[in-house]
């Protein structure tokens, strides 16, 4: 072996031993983390009962856009012919993981609060199909999100294109089954469903907002709708448009859980990109438009235009 050789068969000796004196210190690392997950230091879940799976509540969103759109987000062919076959297979297929998920978080919950059993399997089964009832109402209502998205948007060439590609629809898709759930008290699923949109789209809508027929959000970066916003029908924002809560002191905000903090915005509200509107008090009446970047905390009237005066821009020159 020539020197270079040498030299190599060194060096590769010391990186070995460097991966194994290094290797040496998982287990002390291991048990560190064991004590403290017996003790204050962190959050874990660790038991005999399993709680839900984000990674499988993901998976049931896609089954449930494979139901809601049909043909669009599989990779085989949907026609007259399969049509049935290919509902059957994906209805058991969304019932048989949906009720699973149901089940487990019915169970963390009653485990976690010592409640009173509630037979948590069947009634995950029933939850499940419950939902599953709703989802010709639920695909009629998207329709119409649809169809606004069309009317709303000139860049649009066709309803396919915003199914496959608009950020906005696929957030409010997700908000309508999640916003089901939640009216069925299912817990932590719901909240699972829709900050998945969010980190998918940067549009966050909580699941427990009331939103109307025909919603339209054009772009949608950056939109978010708090929990008790209440949305009327043929409403149409712009990114980054924020409907929230006003800022609370921390001692205020056990009191005000459950209570209404965000705002009300009536039938055929145009709300145009950066405007912040704040608090359960301030109502937009119906057909008002709110104009770009503006902070609004009261009410605004109906058949209102709400816009900033025009700002004093400077130009100047290279010279």
């Amino acid at each position: 072996m020539d020197k270079l050789g040498a030299l190599q068969v060194e060096r590769c000796k010391t990186e070995v031993k460097a991966d194994l004196d290094s290797r040496q210190e998982i287990p002390e690392i291991v048990d560190r983390l064991i004590k403290s997950c017996r003790g204050q230091e962190g959050f874990d879940h660790v038991g005999p009962e399993p709680i839900p799976s984000r990674e499988a509540v993901i998976d049931l969103i896609h089954r449930g856009c494979r139901l809601l759109y049909p043909g669009y987000f599989n990779r085989t062919r949907v026609d007259e012919t399969n049509l049935g076959f290919y509902l059957g297979q994906e209805a058991v297929a969304l019932f048989e993981d949906l009720s699973q998920q149901i089940t487990l978080s019915l169970r963390h919950e009653c485990l976690r609060y010592g409640l009173p059993c509630i037979h948590c399997q069947a009634r995950g089964q029933e939850e499940a199909i419950r939902l599953m009832r709703e989802l010709p109402r639920l695909r009629a209502l998207l329709a119409k999100d649809v169809r606004a998205a069309y009317e709303g948007d000139p860049a649009a060439k066709g309803y396919d294109e915003i199914i496959f590609c608009y950020p906005g629809l696929f957030a409010v898709t997700v908000y309508r089954l999640a916003h089901q759930l939640l009216k069925q008290e299912v817990p932590l699923l719901p909240r699972i469903m829709t900050e998945y949109a969010h980190s998918q789209t940067g549009i966050d809508i909580h699941p427990g907002a009331r939103i109307g027929e025909s919603f339209f959000m054009d772009h949608g970066t950056g939109v978010v709708i708090g929990e008790t916003t209440e949305i009327g029908d043929r409403v149409r924002i712009y990114q980054g448009v924020t409907l929230g809560a006003l800022s609370l002191p921390r001692e205020a905000v056990d009191s005000l859980r459950g209570q209404k903090r965000h705002p009300t915005v009536q039938d055929d509200v145009i709300i145009y990109a950066g405007a912040t509107i704040l608090g359960g008090e301030a109502v937009i009446g119906a057909r008002s438009v709110i104009g770009g970047n503006v902070w609004i905390t009261e009410s605004v009237p109906p058949d209102t235009k709400v816009f900033l005066k025009k700002p004093e821009l400077i130009y100047k020159g290279s010279s």
